[in-house]
């Protein structure tokens, strides 16, 4: 019996038969089988395609369907789509957004584009837009939906029935509805669940809950994401400082908030761009890579520098030069394993400035019982390969003291870059391999010119 299918591997197979349509130029049943796919899946389609194609599926899409789909592409992708459509068009696309997406596709429009898409919006989009904007990026104000129910708390569970069947449907990800008073401050809320269970005559007042843990409008999304994966939301309400009722965040954008933070966190150890597009033109991805490429090169240079001091101890001794690789590389990859654990330990909310003297106590025990281990492991090495324990030694001497540094520097260096402000998963990777180079050298050839040119 054949297996069915996933439905990632249904939705590849979809795309691999519309690129195929597309290669022998048969458009028509492109676009067919364009409209019968969901947007996610064109998503996908466009952000798997060179830069020719792309615009080509683009032109493919049924229009009713553009909005949808700049919802689900990346930004890199959203914005390169985006350049090519008309204002108006754009306006139109825009009708019906979920109000964070709204604000996500305006704030990447150039500031003359954006204005002629304003203009281009009816009253109503344009009001919805403008308040998506008056909120940071970052924060939960720029993530919410407006789309929140709101009931009074003196009616009837019977009155609040009928007035959910007269609107006729929910909001996506709707559980909760939200009871305010007349000032629209938040006093209560009430789960779908206990609302169509409990007796319709009671007043709602009687059956809510008043004990809502809300967010404040201009608390950062990395923090929202905490709180959601802490008390297993699906959605929560959004307060103004007086404690207005501004909006409501729901899972599906904090799924959003969680996979970016993943995809940032392993670009930038990579000093890549989290927006980075696959299919983007040779120029302009070399000119994002370079800047990264030149950082290292520059940190190479000083490690090069360290090693040119003791010349004159590598040009007696080869077997030095032979070595000379083993213990920066050892105190790297230590080097790597804290920093990673300390950057995913900061994301996650694990540490602070209350337990970071117990964690670098921590790392340098790690350290230095690797130290011990590796050290003792290759001196014995060295020694029999070289047939000199001096040299053993003083490998090992150079191990242990790198392998601490590294400890060291793994959990100190992202602190540090905190502080400053500056992304740690960015900058990090540098700075630790400056740190295990420079140091494991100087140890090594420092050594050995005290202990070998005597």
């Amino acid at each position: 019996m054949v297996a069915e299918l996933t439905d990632k591997e249904y939705a590849m197979q979809r795309i691999q038969e519309v690129n195929a349509a597309l290669a022998d130029g048969m458009y028509v049943a492109a676009r067919r089988m364009l409209h019968n796919m969901p947007a996610c899946d064109i998503a996908l389609l466009l952000e798997s395609s060179p830069p020719k194609n792309r615009a080509i599926v683009w032109k493919l899409v049924d229009v009713d369907e553009h909005g949808e789909i700049l919802e689900e592409l990346s930004e890199e992708v959203q914005k390169s789509i985006i350049r090519q459509m008309a204002p108006e068009k754009l306006a139109a696309a825009t009708e019906g957004m979920d109000t964070d997406d709204l604000a996500y596709v305006l704030r990447g429009l150039p500031d003359q584009v954006y204005q002629e898409v304003l203009k281009s919006m009816d009253e109503r989009d344009r009001e919805r837009a403008e308040t998506a904007l008056s909120y940071d990026e970052d924060t939960a104000g720029g993530i919410m939906n407006t789309d929140t129910i709101t009931v009074r708390a003196d009616v009837s569970v019977d009155v609040v029935l009928r007035y959910l069947r007269l609107k006729g449907e929910l909001p996506e990800a709707t559980d909760m509805l939200y009871v305010a008073d007349r000032n629209d401050k938040l006093i209560g809320e009430i789960s779908l669940a206990r609302l169509v269970t409990v007796d319709p005559s009671k007043i709602v007042s009687d059956i809510m809950s008043t004990e809502v843990v809300s967010i404040p409008v201009d608390m950062q999304e990395t923090e929202v994401a905490k709180l959601f994966e802490r008390f297993d939301w699906v959605s929560a309400p959004v307060v103004d400082a007086e404690q207005q009722l501004v909006g409501r965040i729901t899972i599906d954008d904090v799924v959003d908030i969680i996979r970016e933070e993943a995809q940032h966190s392993m670009l930038s150890m990579a000093g890549l761009e989290d927006d980075e597009d696959t299919f983007a033109p040779v120029l302009k991805s070399t000119r994002r890579r370079t800047v990264w490429l030149a950082v290292n090169l520059l940190t190479a240079l000083l490690a090069a520098m360290v090693s040119s001091l003791f010349e004159d101890i590598l040009a007696q001794m080869a077997v030095l030069a032979i070595l000379n690789t083993i213990v920066p590389s050892m105190g790297g990859i230590a080097g790597s394993q804290t920093l990673t654990l300390v950057i995913r330990g900061m994301a996650l909310g694990h540490i602070g400035t209350s337990n970071s003297r117990w964690l670098i106590g921590k790392e340098l025990a790690i350290g230095a019982l690797n130290g011990v281990i590796w050290s003792v492991l290759i001196a014995a090495v060295v020694a029999l390969w070289m047939q000199s324990w001096l040299v053993g030694g003083i490998i090992a001497f150079a191990m242990m003291a790198n392998l601490l540094a590294a400890a060291l520097a793994g959990v100190t260096v992202p602190m540090i870059l905190k502080k400053f402000n500056i992304d740690p998963a960015l900058a990090g990777g540098v700075i630790l391999t400056t740190v295990t180079d420079v140091v494991g050298i100087f140890a090594f050839l420092g050594t050995a010119t005290l202990l070998l040119s005597a």
